[in-house]
């Protein structure tokens, strides 16, 4: 027992076979198997033997790194996750390296995107060789932040020649973020633009845009536009400038004016034959009693035109509840759409993430109990989800309508087919790349790239 030696609960691993120069871990003596972020999972057989080719992202604060691997498939296990839900995971053996220690281990390949750790390291790795102390860290070995971007500086590319521009509000957003890594992982120089530090000199003969400070705007290829609903009329006139100078913006101002106005969205829906729950619009209360007979009565859903997020959205469930809130909201001068309610839905829509025409990724939002909007923000819960053919010609045409080349679309499942509940121009990403393990703000970026026919 005396030559045991002592780690802490959190160490950093090395995995030489795998091409892994440094994954920090998660010491947990109470799991008996170590695991590790896995994604883009194949088996494959090499002569007799299954292989298995995944990818993992070692670092977690850097996802667009994915490290392609390779190891010998030792077993098929039934694991219980952390939410009490039991899924069959693959298990490999590999040699693991902590400081001057090699030995073999068993990994399980897991999804740990939304975990702290990419790597978990189970008592079956400790026994017999390490005795953990959880008030200390990075007893066997300790690599800072240089050491491992000179390790992971292959996996960067060089800086090109695209310059690109995020204009947007908060650079600490998750999506912000995201965009900004995938962006300098392609090589790219990117850029941080606050909405409302930016503005504009309007002149047929050298248009500007300036920035905080007098700098001028003039040499970005592309712009990436995520405007908050609050700004969305600056927002839009800054991207037009823009354009007027050139620059290719990924969703143009039309295209988010239209998605954000639900009212004019739901007539370009109704048009182009994209069925949507029955929705009414009127601008008098007496109007009021048969806004709500046209839409099949209540329980319905009132929305104001400028909601997004989940917010401003209203479940009435008896026809007087309804008649209430509408005369309420129109008493203030309010705009407001009624909606049929899909009580088959049971709390649940799809999301699905549209780059370029393509659905990339979808899940499934399922509203909390007592609530009937699915929204991340309104504390729904994301799944994975393999949507139908009808669903994602569904979800294709939305944005082709709008035309939005980024593109949140939401559909619900009804008796009568899917229908499509809104097109979100600046969608989140957090929820979905969680749910799907995803690199979605790297399918964004290489959009541009094919847009713009840049090679690298």
């Amino acid at each position: 027992m005396t030559d045991l030696k002592i780690i802490g609960s959190e160490e950093w691993c090395v995995f030489e076979n795998l091409g892994i120069p440094a994954i920090k871990a998660r010491v947990d003596s109470g799991a008996k198997t170590s695991s590790i972020q896995a994604t883009n999972i194949k088996i494959i057989m090499k002569g007799t033997q299954e292989w298995v080719k995944f990818e993992v992202s070692p670092l977690q604060e850097n996802r667009s790194i994915a490290i392609p691997c390779q190891a010998r498939l030792v077993d098929r296990r039934m694991v219980k996750s952390s939410s009490g839900i039991s899924e069959e995971r693959l298990v490999v053996r590999t040699p693991i390296t902590m400081g001057e220690d090699t030995f073999e281990v068993e990994l399980t390949l897991a999804n740990r995107d939304t975990m702290e750790f990419r790597m978990l390291l189970g008592r079956e790795a400790i026994n017999d060789r390490y005795i953990v102390n959880s008030a200390v860290n990075y007893q066997i070995q300790d690599f800072d932040d240089a050491a491992i971007t000179k390790m992971y500086a292959p996996y960067f590319k060089e800086k090109s020649g695209l310059k690109i521009a995020l204009l947007a509000s908060n650079p600490n957003l998750y999506s912000n973020k995201r965009i900004i890594e995938a962006a300098e992982a392609r090589g790219h120089e990117i850029v941080f633009l606050n909405v409302e530090h930016a503005y504009m000199k309007l002149d047929a003969r050298s248009p500007e845009i300036r920035y905080r400070g007098g700098n001028i705007l003039n040499a970005f290829d592309a712009v990436i536009p995520r405007i908050k609903p609050s700004v969305t009329f600056y927002g839009c006139a800054l991207i037009r400038q823009f354009d007027n100078l050139g620059v290719y913006c990924q969703n143009s101002a039309e295209a988010i004016t239209q998605s954000r106005d639900k009212l004019f969205a739901s007539q370009l829906f109704s048009k182009n034959d994209i069925h949507i729950p029955i929705t009414g619009f009127a601008k008098s209360p007496m109007d009021t009693k048969d806004l709500i007979k046209m839409v099949n009565g209540a329980p319905l859903i009132i929305k104001l035109l400028e909601s997004t997020q989940g917010k401003g959205v209203v479940l009435a469930e008896t026809n007087k509840a309804a008649e209430s809130v509408i005369n309420a909201f129109k008493s203030v001068n309010t705009n407001i759409l009624v909606q049929e309610f899909i009580k088959e839905a049971n709390g649940q829509d799809i999301r699905c993430f549209v780059v370029n025409g393509k659905v990339v990724a979808s899940m499934q939002r399922q509203a909390e109990k007592g609530e009937f909007r699915a929204n991340i923000h309104q504390g729904g819960k994301a799944s994975i989800i393999k949507i139908t053919s009808e669903e994602r010609k569904l979800a294709q045409k939305a944005a082709k309508v709008l035309n939005l080349a980024v593109a949140g679309v939401d559909i619900i499942r009804s008796n009568k087919g899917p229908l499509l509940l809104e097109v979100n121009s600046s969608p989140g990403l957090e929820g979905i790349e969680n749910a799907t393990g995803k690199d979605i703000a790297n399918e964004m970026i290489v959009a541009i790239e094919k847009k713009l026919r840049f090679s690298i």
